[in-house]
């Protein structure tokens, strides 16, 4: 039986199978998820906040848990939408401010113009570039100095260890 979830702040509601993840909500809906670990919980870009109905969703898992430690915008109403499975209606999932940038490309495109939203770090959820800042080139000679900027290098790093 299918389950309804509600999206904020876009207002939008939508159902998704029982036990069904809250990412597939995410991708339905065309809304731009990154998958960068392929849900397996390992790389944030999937980070939401469940506002209602927590305990209508699956438990945390330890593999989610490490990679909710080390995002700075988690709150204790964090979830990773790959891993949180829908058991029951009445879930509001907040989607955080901002866009997740995979590597520099992204936002090369950008420079000279002024952020529309900020810009986060898909591992981190570090803002990169505030809303309403200008990109600059000067600001991307930063960026690639940031040693874990490269997603993909970060999970070739990581499951090596």
């Amino acid at each position: 039986m299918a389950k309804t979830v509600r999206l904020e702040p876009i207002a939008q509601e939508t159902s998704v199978e029982t036990n069904g993840n809250l990412l597939s909500v995410l991708i339905n809906k065309d809304l731009d998820v990154l998958r960068e670990c392929g849900g397996r919980g390992m790389c944030a870009t999937c980070h939401v906040y469940v506002t209602e109905g927590m305990n209508q969703l699956s438990p945390i898992n330890r593999r989610e848990q490490r990679t909710l430690e080390v995002i700075t915008t988690c709150r204790p109403n964090s979830r990773l939408a790959c891993q949180a499975r829908v058991q029951g209606n009445g879930v509001t999932v907040e989607l955080p401010a901002g866009m997740y940038i995979n590597s520099l490309q992204d936002i090369e495109v950008l420079i000279g113009r002024r952020a529309e939203q900020n810009l986060l770090h898909p591992i981190t959820g570090q803002v990169l570039v505030e809303e309403g800042k200008l990109i600059t080139r000067s600001m991307m000679k930063q960026l690639e100095a940031t040693p874990t900027f490269r997603v993909s290098e970060y999970f070739s790093n990581s499951s090596e260890a």
